[in-house]
């Protein structure tokens, strides 16, 4: 298999060689790299961070959002069977619970399970993601011991115009989405809604139920500028996701125990709301800026048997923030004080029907509010960029803490850049992992400890061609204290969560290489090699190997582009329940590799005919143990833009 991923890459590779003329990528600028507000140029960036952008998303035919995060280096993806099923994002070797995921700037995690679910997030027009890598508690407070992923949609202003689209294709699949932006005088406005349907391919092996899902989205962003120095931004967002899935056989006699079977009327529905205000005014010539903004998460989980209800919970999340910076010094010589103060309030609700059980008899709502304090300070000056960052968090359920983070980087005349991170990071356990019961089989700890987390990474990076090319390379290196795991306590053996009393370690390199020799050929390319261990054994779902290559190439006159994509994933372990114990064993699944074609053509300046093959070599793989996915499929449609 490898063999066959390194002989793509060789055949798509052979394309760049044909002329160097013109600019190559382009500077982005990230929001989510600063408590400040303003954007961090990604070339002067001390930490690691990678921003797909708009035409990305585009070019990739991107419909769940999760997919194109399988090019980012230090990710690895994996999903329970089809689309729709649970989706976990890991950070270099760290827990999905360890990364914080914002939409639009609002904190996305589910407050029961403490984490966000990717399968729920299909793609808008007009969006970007920014992914930030390394411990970020000292700006974001807890979940953001492996970094932070920002999904944006974009303003009126940045995107104007009304599209649609609409496709159909393989596993009885259709969706569509359409967008409406602009801008008014002081008003900006950008609305936009996605639906992806798909009756789905079976997930057990051998199997015959076909597991399908439904999935809307829905976002709205205003901005109002009254005047140069006020700004008043709103943001609201709605998601609900309808997915059939397949339980373990739970038979100890059966040869099949611990194995995915097909599990007829078995499903689940996620939804959520999300909501943002937030208000800004500056001062001394924009130097000067303080804003307060408000946000609220509200998930809704709720699961099915044939027989009727199975479980279900409710989670809500309240924030309110205070930002202030100042902006010092020249136009060479920029210093940058920011102040922020973050209340929250999680709170969830147990809705699954009892058993009668003592541990289920709770069904009010319990909560936790945290009061976080950050000072963060920046300088840039010439090809020289600092920073530091300090936040102290009041919790009224765990212990105080309090984190830290210092970076820098330099970029040499000859366009070499060096840099270098070194930070501490923080995870408060999660409502599920404290207080979550499933009769003979989990019970949650109530007394657990935040886990804790210091790291540091070093990076160079390389520009060539006036910048058309740019290759880097980092090294990181974390340790995770307290750690959450699940342990089987005799003499029942039932799984409980506990704190691990060793340290488990995160160590790796992460490479990127982005190429545009020529405004019709876009090229990018990332592997990551890992090594995470806990307690001494290797961490599941975590490939050692993980690399991508993408190959973009136009037309002269832009109205044709086509896209290769190859995505490589390394052998993994995971661990299967095949046990009548319910001890968990260790499992190795193999490693695969998926190919993706993309073609866009269009027609007239408002019509574009799009298609796509995904899985092109008919790749037979398990992300999860036995949990088979999708073979080849061929999809197609048509976009229209006014």
């Amino acid at each position: 298999m490898l063999k066959t991923f390194v002989s793509i890459l060789a055949i798509a590779a052979a394309t760049p060689a044909l002329a160097q003329t013109d600019a190559g990528p382009q500077d982005e600028i990230l929001v989510t790299a600063s408590r400040s507000g303003e954007g961090v140029p990604l070339s002067a960036l001390a930490a690691s961070a990678t921003v797909l952008d708009p035409a990305a998303l585009e070019l990739r035919q991107t419909r769940i959002v999760s997919d194109i995060l399988r090019d980012v280096p230090g990710l690895s993806v994996s999903r329970i069977g089809g689309i729709g099923g649970q989706t976990q994002v890991r950070v270099r070797g760290s827990e999905s619970n360890h990364v914080l995921v914002l939409i639009d700037g609002i904190e996305a995690a589910d407050p029961y399970y403490g984490e966000y679910d990717f399968g729920t997030l299909i793609a808008d027009p007009a969006a970007r993601v920014e992914v930030l890598r390394g411990q970020q508690s000292s700006l974001y407070g807890s979940d953001a011991i492996g970094g932070v992923i920002n999904y944006i949609t974009l303003s009126g202003a940045e995107a104007p115009g009304i599209s649609a689209r609409a496709e159909g294709g393989s596993f009885g699949t259709y969706s569509g989405a359409a967008r409406a932006a602009g801008t008014s005088g002081s008003f900006d406005y950008a609305l936009s809604g996605s639906y992806y349907h798909t009756d789905g391919t079976p997930t057990a092996r051998g199997g015959s139920r076909n597991i399908g899902s439904d999935s809307v989205g829905a976002s709205a962003k205003l901005n109002w500028a009254p005047s140069a120095n006020f700004k008043l931004t709103g943001v609201a967002r709605y998601s609900h996701t309808d997915a059939d899935t397949n339980n373990s056989e739970s038979d100890p006699t059966s040869p099949l125990f611990g194995y995915t079977v097909d599990s007829p009327g078995v499903r689940f529905t996620n939804e959520a709301f999300y909501g943002l205000l937030r208000a800004e005014l500056s001062a001394l010539d924009g130097r000067w800026t303080n804003a307060v903004s408000g946000q609220i998460a509200d998930t809704t989980r709720k699961g099915f048997t044939a027989t009727g209800s199975d479980y279900g919970d409710k989670g809500q999340r309240y924030k309110g923030s205070f930002v202030s910076s100042l902006r010092l010094g020249t136009d060479t010589i920029v210093h940058r004080l920011t102040g922020a103060l973050d209340w929250e309030r999680e709170q969830f609700r147990n809705t699954a029907p009892s058993t009668g059980s003592p541990f289920d008899a709770f069904t009010g709502t319990r909560s936790t509010d945290n009061l976080g304090l950050v000072g963060q300070y920046e300088l840039t000056v010439a090809g020289l960029s600092l920073g530091g960052s300090v936040r102290y968090d009041d919790n009224n359920r765990f212990d105080d803490t309090t984190t830290w983070r210092v970076q820098g980087s330099y970029r040499l005349p000859t366009g070499t850049r060096v840099r270098a991170a070194y930070g501490t990071g923080v995870k408060n356990p999660g409502y599920y992992e404290l207080f979550g019961y499933s009769d003979g089989t989990y019970i949650g700890n109530p007394n657990l400890k935040p886990e804790k987390s210091e790291g540091w990474e070093a990076g160079l990076e390389q520009s060539f061609a006036d910048g058309r090319a740019t290759i880097g390379a980092t090294y990181f290196d974390s340790r995770l204290t307290d750690e959450i795991y699940t342990s089987y306590p005799a003499p029942d053996f039932v799984a409980t969560p506990a704190n691990r009393t060793t340290r488990s370690k995160q160590h790796g390199v992460e490479a990127f290489a982005s190429v545009r020799p020529i405004p019709q050929i876009r090229l990018d390319a990332a592997y990551t090699w890992l090594d995470a261990q806990e307690n001494g054994v290797e961490e599941v779902r975590r490939p050692k190997h993980v690399a991508s290559f993408n190959a973009s190439v136009f037309s002269t006159d832009e109205r044709f582009s086509t896209t290769l994509t190859v995505r490589y994933n390394g052998r993994t372990n995971d661990v299967a329940y095949i046990d009548p114990s319910f001890v968990p064993v260790t499992v190795s699944m193999q490693e695969f590799v998926l190919v993706n074609l993309a073609a866009d053509y269009r027609i007239t300046e408002r019509v574009s005919l799009f298609g796509r093959v995904e899985n092109l070599l008919n790749e037979e793989y398990e992300e999860v143990f036995s949990f088979a996915t999708p073979g080849r499929g061929a999809y197609g449609g048509v976009r229209v833009r006014f």
